[in-house]
C-alpha cells in the first residue's frame, strides 16, 4: 500500500492535581461520544478528566457540539484514540497526547482532528512521557489557548504532529511550539500552523527546520515560513517539489479541474521523466491503482490533465515517477482537495479619510466580488456596521457594488459589504474617518508633515502666518537672550 503520511500530534497536559469522578473510554454500545453508556461515569463534563487508556475500546467519535472535558488524556498507559470528524470539544485545563506509555508503537496515544473544533484553553502537550500523535487534516482546526504547546516533555517522550490539512493555531499566552528534550517531530503535509510573530519563536522554528524536527511530506519538501500574510503572526506550510496544482488540501470549484505538478529532472540528461497518475475519492492507493482510486495517466511525459469534479467531493491524487531507474516508479504523495461551490471573495479596499462639507461628507463606495458562478448570481448588500452616536449614514443604494454614502457628523464609521451566491456569504469590512475640515483630515494622513512657515496649523502659509512671525520677530526664549529693548 502507498500511504500518505500521517502521524498523530501528541498534546501533552502537565499535570495539575488530581479530579475526582474521572470518566473513561470503554466504548461499550458505540463508538459515538455522546452515549454514556460508552463512559465509565457518565458523559464528560467540565468538571472531570477525561482519559483514553485502553488499546482495545473502540476508536471514540466526537459526534456533538459542546462537548467539555476538564483534563484530556489520550494514551493514558495503554493506547486510546480520539477522531473529531464535526462538532467541538473544550478542554479546560491540560491536554495530554502520550501520557505515561514509552515505545508504545500502535498502541501509543492518538488524536485525529479532521473536522469540527478542538480547544485547549491551557498545556498542550504531545509526548508528555509516552508516545502520541496530534493529526490535523481536512477542515480540523485545533485552538491552544492561554498557555503554550510542547512536543516530547519529558525524556521518554515521544510526540508527532502531523498537519496534513486543516489548522492549527498558537494563540496568545500559548503562542510558542515547545520542543523538549523528548522525540518531537512537525511534518506539513498540507495543513497550517500559526503562532505569534516574536524573534524567539522565529528562532526557534527556523533552528528547528535546520534540525530536521519540523519537515514537509516527510522531509521531501520544503517548509514554507511565512511573516507577512498575517499581522502579527508566523505561518507555517509545507509545499512538495512537484508544486501540485490546486494546492494539497485546497478547495476549488467544481466541474473541470486542472491538475499541474512540476516534473523533476531527469537522471538521464536528454530522457524525459514519465509519470503515472492516479485520481479518485478514496485515499487508499494500492500499487497499480484500484477501482476507487483508478489511474488516469500511465508513463507519459506530462505535467498536467484536466479531471472532472462533483461538487461536496473531496478527492485525492498521486503522480507516481519514472527516472528510468531499477527503482522505478517512485510514488509521489498523495494530494487531495474538496470540490465546491466557491465562498464569494470580496474586495471594499483601503480604509478612507474623509471631511465634511457644508455639513455632510460624500464617500464614494468600490465593492470588487469575484465569484465562480457556480451557483446563482450573486446579490450585494452594503451595511453599516457602526458610526459615532448620534451620527447617520445614508446609502444611496446598497444593493449594488459601487455606490455613495453620505456621513453626517465627524469620527468612525465601519461598513460592511457582503455578497451571498445563494449559499455562501463572503464579506469585507472598510473604515471611514470622516474629520471636521480637509485640514484635520490631511494630519490624519500617515506621513503627514507641516508646510514650514505654516504657523498656526491650517495647513497653508499666508498673512496670517506671517503676522504670526511679525509679532513675533525678535523675540527671544533662550537661558542667555540679552533684553533687546
Amino acid at each position: 500500500m502507498k500511504n500518505r503520511i500521517v502521524s498523530c500530534l501528541v498534546v501533552i497536559l502537565c499535570l495539575a492535581g488530581g479530579l475526582q469522578a474521572d470518566t473513561r473510554w470503554v466504548g461499550t454500545q458505540s463508538n459515538l461520544w455522546s452515549d454514556p453508556a460508552n463512559w465509565s461515569n457518565g458523559l464528560p463534563n467540565a468538571d472531570q478528566k477525561v482519559i483514553f487508556a485502553s488499546a482495545t475500546a473502540p476508536e471514540c467519535i466526537l459526534d456533538i457540539v459542546g462537548a467539555q472535558a476538564k483534563q484530556l488524556a489520550v494514551g493514558d498507559n495503554s493506547g486510546g484514540r480520539l477522531r473529531l470528524t464535526a462538532g467541538t470539544l473544550s478542554v479546560v485545563d491540560w491536554t495530554i497526547v502520550g501520557y505515561a506509555q514509552s515505545n508504545a508503537g500502535e498502541q501509543a496515544g492518538h488524536l485525529v482532528v479532521e473536522g469540527g473544533t478542538l480547544n485547549c484553553q491551557a498545556r498542550l502537550y504531545l509526548g508528555f512521557q509516552g508516545e502520541g500523535d496530534l493529526t490535523v487534516d481536512h477542515d480540523g482546526v485545533v485552538n491552544v489557548y492561554n498557555q503554550a504547546a510542547g512536543i516530547g516533555q519529558e525524556k521518554t517522550g515521544n510526540g508527532n504532529l502531523y498537519l496534513k490539512g486543516g489548522t492549527m493555531n498558537l494563540w496568545a499566552g500559548g503562542s510558542s511550539l515547545n520542543l523538549y528534550t523528548g522525540k518531537a517531530h512537525v511534518d506539513f503535509s498540507g495543513g497550517t500552523l500559526t503562532f505569534t510573530n516574536t524573534s524567539q519563536n522565529r528562532d526557534n522554528i527556523n533552528r528547528a527546520i535546520t534540525d530536521r524536527i519540523i519537515t514537509a511530506y516527510d522531509g521531501a519538501g520544503k517548509v514554507i515560513v511565512d511573516t507577512t500574510s498575517k499581522a502579527g503572526r508566523i505561518v507555517l506550510t509545507g509545499l512538495h517539489p512537484f508544486q501540485p496544482v490546486p494546492m494539497d488540501s485546497s478547495r476549488v470549484s467544481a466541474g473541470a479541474v486542472e491538475l499541474q505538478w512540476t516534473l523533476p529532472d531527469p537522471c538521464q540528461p536528454g530522457k524525459p521523466v514519465l509519470v503515472d497518475v492516479y485520481f479518485g475519492t478514496s485515499p487508499d492507493f494500492p500499487v497499480g491503482g484500484s477501482l476507487l482510486t483508478p489511474q488516469i495517466i500511465s508513463k507519459k511525459g506530462v505535467s498536467s490533465t484536466v479531471v472532472q469534479t462533483l461538487p461536496k467531493t473531496r478527492y485525492y491524487w498521486a503522480v507516481d515517477t519514472y527516472y528510468g531507474n531499477v527503482t522505478d516508479p517512485v510514488f509521489g504523495p498523495i494530494f487531495s482537495f474538496v470540490a465546491d461551490n466557491l465562498v464569494p471573495t470580496v474586495t471594499v479596499g483601503e480604509d478612507v479619510i474623509s471631511w465634511l462639507k457644508n455639513g455632510t461628507a460624500q464617500v464614494a463606495l468600490n465593492g470588487i466580488v469575484t465569484d465562480d458562478g457556480f451557483l446563482k448570481p450573486y446579490t450585494v448588500n452594503w451595511s453599516v456596521v457602526s458610526a459615532p452616536a448620534g451620527a447617520t449614514a445614508v446609502l444611496a443604494n446598497a444593493k449594488v457594488n459601487n455606490t455613495a454614502v453620505t456621513l453626517n457628523a465627524t469620527g468612525e464609521y465601519v461598513l460592511k459589504l457582503e455578497a451571498n451566491d445563494g449559499e455562501y456569504t463572503g464579506s469585507d469590512t472598510l473604515t471611514i474617518n470622516v474629520y471636521k475640515d480637509s485640514c484635520e483630515a490631511a494630519k490624519a494622513v500617515p506621513g503627514y508633515q507641516p508646510l514650514p512657515g505654516d504657523l498656526n496649523g491650517d495647513c497653508i502659509v499666508n498673512n496670517a502666518d506671517l503676522a504670526i512671525l511679525q509679532s513675533n520677530w525678535l523675540k527671544c526664549n533662550a537661558l542667555d537672550c540679552n533684553d533687546v529693548n
